[in-house]
């Protein structure tokens, strides 16, 4: 057996299931659930109908680099999105499809780090508990940068020390945030992208939350928006991941892409022939007409933005919440610490959230996502209304 599986923390849900486990909420209450992040908005029709139309291509094997065409949507994507004009990706080198973000930020890792030196993988705290544990699993050493109300729940890149920076091979970014929501300035990828040339390490954005925003004059920007802003047309040292599964609603689809630099892509793609991962064929298909509309994705940002406005005219009076810059998350304070306050909240409302310091590790006597919860509006607005009621009525009778 793999030893270093015995460094892996429990996934968040499994403990929270276990701080759950016995509590018997309020049988007349039907259970609302604010605890994963899993789309419930239907999805895209015109993505269904490719699909359905694409099944005969079952009978054929995929090609792990995915075909030219979904590649070619892809880049074409980014390049509007991104505003890539002056250097367009190239679709058969710098892009890749894979079946969703997770499987692909787990596999970077594989690839990309040396275990026979010293690899530091740098990543927020809190944070998508993929970055640990295939940084874990690849023999790398995580560090946590510590992201708090006080630092705008960002990580502050100026207080690595130089040791830490001499050791790093990769640092994770995820803009904008899960849990909190948080974008990362322009200037702060900026420095992030100078730092990589001085200590040579890759940057991992994770932007599969950047579709769902506010408003629509200002999209989040990228990491590749970044780079070629900034001159830097090659990409080098940088690798972003997105999905459709928050983007069109379709999480079971499995489908997203890693872009960037190519050379870091021509060994990702080595590595995943061997793992054995294609996307299938009629995914393939359904992605290309995902990625080409845009209709479906606005309509989608105006059911959130809807939920976002009712869910917090009802929480602001009575506890800590701002919103976010984007995603789909809540991230306020509690009243009491957050275990108690969730344990607390099922069996009074029968109302689910996510404990914080399950996203979460203590560092330097700290764990930042402590006394706070993450709740996902996910579901339709009718259920987030009714959830954020049940969770003001809660606070108002002294939980």
């Amino acid at each position: 057996m793999n030893p270093d599986l015995d460094k892996l923390h429990p996934y968040p849900f499994e403990k929270l299931a276990k701080l759950t486990a016995g509590i018997q909420p309020p049988a007349d209450l039907k259970r609302i659930a604010f605890t994963i992040g899993e789309p419930q908005h239907p999805a895209p029709e015109l993505v269904l109908t490719a699909l359905r139309h694409a099944l005969d291509q079952v009978s054929k094997y995929p090609a792990t680099q995915g075909d030219l065409a979904l590649r070619e949507a892809i880049a074409g994507w980014c390049e509007r999105r991104f505003h890539l004009q002056k250097q367009p990706l190239d679709p058969k080198s710098q892009v890749l499809p894979v079946n969703g973000t997770r499987e692909a930020l787990f596999a970077i890792v594989q690839t990309l780090i040396d275990a026979s030196r010293p690899a530091k993988v740098v990543m927020p705290n809190p944070f998508y508990q993929i970055y640990e544990g295939a940084t874990l699993l690849a023999g790398g050493q995580p560090h946590y940068l510590n992201c708090t109300a006080e630092n705008g729940f960002q990580p502050d890149f100026t207080q690595v020390p130089e040791a830490i920076w001499k050791d790093t091979q990769m640092v994770f970014i995820c803009s904008p945030g899960n849990p909190t929501g948080a974008l990362l300035s322009f200037e702060q990828q900026k420095t992030l992208l100078e730092l990589a040339d001085q200590h040579d390490f890759v940057i991992c954005a994770d932007e599969c939350y950047s579709e769902i925003y506010f408003d629509e004059d200002q999209p989040p920007h990228g990491l590749l928006q970044v780079c070629a802003e900034t001159g830097r047309t090659d990409y080098k040292r940088c690798l972003v991941f997105h999905s459709l599964s928050k983007r069109s609603n379709l999480p079971g689809l499995r489908s997203g892409f890693v872009a960037g630099d190519a050379e870091l892509l021509k060994n990702f793609l080595r590595y995943r022939t061997y793992h054995g991962c294609a996307m299938p064929p009629h995914h393939q298909t359904a992605s290309i007409v995902a990625w080409n509309d845009e209709e479906h994705v606005k309509a989608n940002r105006e059911l959130y933005r809807a939920k976002f406005d009712a869910v917090l005219e009802i929480l602001e009076p009575v506890m800590d919440i701002q919103r976010p810059d984007a995603g789909f998350y809540l991230w306020p304070k509690t009243p009491v610490d957050d275990e108690t306050f969730t344990q607390r909240l099922l069996e009074k409302e029968n109302l689910a959230v996510l404990a914080g310091r399950y996203l979460s590790r203590e560092v330097d006597g700290i764990n930042p996502a402590e006394n706070r919860i993450r709740i996902a509006l996910v579901a339709e607005l009718e259920e987030c209304i009714a959830g954020a009621k049940r969770l003001r009525r809660f606070i108002e009778a002294g939980f």
